[in-house]
């Protein structure tokens, strides 16, 4: 595929599956990432949807993926909250197998201050239970690697540093688990771009999410507004022989429609046809 074809979009909770799926169709887009946040996440409730899902990407060369939201605290430790988390993990492999997604975006949640262990610990664990859960289902998990908050902050995301993303896949590996990398997240540590992406390599990568910063607070900014250097970044991800799709995360549909011939027009080296 070009890398055209190859640049998605992530429509967020904008659209359900069905419209994605067939906005996606009409804006000759291949890759398409939904939340399915904004409304009942029930697999009953696709029954009458799934056919038509699964013909309109078959018929148009579209890839879905489903992303959980990063609110959701994969690190619950309380009681019956810790169980829903489980049930809504699954909920998205029930659904993400029955219309044929081929990837399920999942986080690795977040601490506070006087409990990072335990609650890494059940992050570690409630993935690991989803990853059992998902072996036989179509869709792969992609762990993203997420963004650091202020050290003020009460709240903390995992895994965020390269050390902790390394270690949630050591601790994790399995073949239906990949990695979504987030090179806006990475630049916000010493190892940077590069550093994230030479430790863990082309391989396990399923999907690189795509938006702009300044590298210093999480910013969801058009390609051109803020300091990131995609065509250095593309050159790297591109030498390694990574083939798979990009995902593009900022602004409105039409953003991120105007973002990929933006990023296509404007840096060197990027096949546009």
């Amino acid at each position: 595929m070009s890398l055209r074809e190859r640049i998605g979009v992530d429509t967020g909770q904008r659209l359900s599956i069905a419209a994605a799926v067939e906005w996606a169709a009409d804006n000759d887009v291949h890759y398409v990432d939904v939340c399915l946040d904004g409304t009942p996440i029930d697999p009953d409730g696709y029954d009458d949807e799934v056919a038509s899902i699964r013909a309109t990407c078959a018929e148009n060369d579209v890839s879905l993926g489903l992303h959980t939201l990063s609110a959701v605290n994969v690190a619950e430790t309380s009681a019956h909250i810790a169980d829903a988390v489980d049930d809504y993990l699954r909920a998205y492999v029930d659904i993400g197998d029955l219309v044929g997604a081929d990837r399920i975006i999942v986080h690795g949640g977040y601490h506070f201050t006087d409990d990072r262990e335990d609650r890494v610990a059940a992050s570690k664990a409630r993935l690991r239970r989803a990853i059992e859960y998902a072996a036989d289902a179509h869709p792969d998990l992609l762990l993203e690697n997420h963004n650091v908050e202020p050290d003020t902050s009460e709240m903390h995301y995992v895994p965020v540093t390269l050390e902790e993303v390394t270690d949630y896949f050591d601790a994790l590996a399995a073949p239906n688990l990949g990695w979504a990398f987030n090179p806006p997240h990475a630049r916000q540590f010493p190892a940077d771009i590069e550093g994230y992406f030479e430790a863990l390599g082309p391989d396990i990568c399923g999907e690189v999410r795509l938006n702009d910063n300044d590298g210093e607070i999480e910013e969801h900014l058009a390609p051109g507004e803020g300091t990131l250097d995609f065509d250095a970044m593309f050159q790297l991800i591109e030498s390694s022989g990574y083939d798979g799709h990009y995902m593009l995360a900022f602004g409105t549909l039409e953003d991120m429609l105007d973002g990929r011939e933006y990023l296509l027009e404007r840096y060197s080296g990027l096949p546009s046809a």
